[in-house]
């Protein structure tokens, strides 16, 4: 009884629009209560104590240093400085503004690790330029919604430090090398649609007549910022610093090509930068902590073992099973942020998977190509709102293009699947 209250409260607060971390708190802390009946008050003291339990692990000090280190390269112009060079080596024609965009974001997720702030900062350079270019709106914001949605995947991710935070047994090193061969792949699998499309509907007609940068003056200028993920993850590879550190690194590498080689980020420019990443940084630590309490409730009631009983004694097989998940969340990531899909899902899946044997690192791969497919999977795609949002187009617009893009990413989410060296190979070989 108390255990559909739980799922009845979240799921009927969800849909009255109470925000998803509220909606953890307040439906784990009256299951609490529920739960311990006539002692429903002492019992609450497990409210304050899992949700500083949920926030006070060592791991999440890097999210708000790397939020902050995307709001910093937003600012300091790297991005426009990356774009230029990349067009300075691929040259213009139709096709090449996407292909640009995509291997921008890319390159960027290894700086901030953040999908939105990803999307806002390539967004903000690459759309004008492909609309000047004879591309559509909605395609340009399709593309840039969905090349964002590889950082996640790419190291630095956010989505990985939360994921080691619930699942001990996989380590950020381990992971960060391990998302580095798919989200590679992802990019990858995303170029080849984008350009296809372009020159199927003759898009980009103009991009042949714009001028190509020189490519000379373009890495001189791009440099700066092309160091900054070897400084990141070379840092943490040669053991100068841990994932926490190179986040502080960061932050300090980035303020540095900001106020003194471009000098684009005045001191005036420090406090709206620092309000705008602790604003977003706040929101991310939040639900962390009130999910903990709904996590903590779970486990009270003892849902998580007779659930994972019925699941794997379904008859469905271990592959049947695995399918089941993806489908899952293939769903549940149309409605719920990345963050949340991990906060609720990884307590209750992480038997699942530790009873079939599967490796918890590959594990969490499958798990971050599902957030990063659900970040531009309309209704509700952070990534494409903010794409969307750029190019003054409606998310409805976009799913001729966006559809081809999500397909292409899945047969990445399937080869993983098939072949799990493509996630474990890189961090066996670093001894990881």
């Amino acid at each position: 009884m108390i255990v559909t209250l739980l799922f009845l409260a979240f799921i009927a607060m969800m849909l009255v629009g109470v925000p998803i971390g509220a909606a953890l708190g307040l439906a784990g802390a009256t299951a609490i209560a529920l739960a311990n009946g006539d002692s429903q008050w002492f019992g609450l003291l497990a409210v304050p104590q899992n949700f500083y339990a949920g926030l006070g692990k060592y791991p999440l000090l890097a999210i708000p240093m790397f939020v902050l280190v995307g709001s910093i390269f937003d600012r300091s112009g790297v991005a426009l400085r990356l774009v230029n060079f990349a067009v300075a080596i691929v040259g213009r024609g139709p096709g090449m503004l996407p292909l640009v965009a995509i291997v921008v974001a890319m390159f960027l997720g290894g700086i901030s690790g953040s999908g939105p702030a990803c999307a806002a900062a390539v967004g903000g350079v690459m759309i004008a330029a492909m609309n000047r270019a004879g591309y559509p709106a909605a395609f340009s914001a399709s593309v840039v919604g969905a090349a964002a949605a590889t950082d996640i995947l790419i190291p630095p991710s956010v989505a990985f430090i939360i994921y080691s935070v619930l699942v001990p047994g996989a380590s950020v090193p381990a992971l960060f090398a391990a998302g580095m061969i798919p989200g590679i792949l992802a990019g990858v699998a995303l170029i080849v649609p984008a350009v296809w499309l372009s020159r199927r509907h003759k898009m980009g007609a103009l991009e042949a007549s714009m001028p190509r940068p020189p490519l000379w003056a373009s890495f001189k200028e791009a440099v700066w910022g092309l160091a900054a993920p070897v400084l990141i993850l070379g840092g943490m590879r040669a053991g100068w610093f841990t994932p926490t550190e190179a986040a502080v690194v960061a932050v300090f590498y980035g303020l540095f090509i900001g106020m003194v080689i471009y000098r684009t980020i005045s001191v005036r420019d420090l406090f709206p930068i620092l309000r705008e990443s602790g604003e977003l940084s706040a929101v991310i630590l939040l639900v962390v902590s009130l999910a903990s309490i709904f996590a903590y409730s779970l486990n009270t009631l003892g849902v998580i073992d007779p659930l994972t009983n019925a699941i794997v004694n379904s008859g469905l097989g271990e592959y049947g099973i695995l399918s089941l998940l993806i489908l899952m969340l293939i769903t549940v990531g149309m409605f719920l942020d990345g963050i949340s899909i991990f906060l609720i899902f990884v307590p209750l899946l992480l038997p699942i998977a530790q009873f079939y044997h599967w490796d918890l690192v590959w594990f969490g791969v499958i798990l971050t190509l599902k957030v990063a497919l659900g970040q531009f999977t309309p209704p509700l795609a952070v990534n494409l709102m903010v794409s969307c949002r750029i190019a003054n187009v409606r998310m409805e617009e976009t799913v001729r293009w966006v559809v081809w893009l999500l397909a292409s990413m899945f047969l990445v989410l399937v080869a993983v699947i098939a072949f799990p060296e493509l996630a474990l190979w890189l961090p066996r070989k670093l001894g990881y």
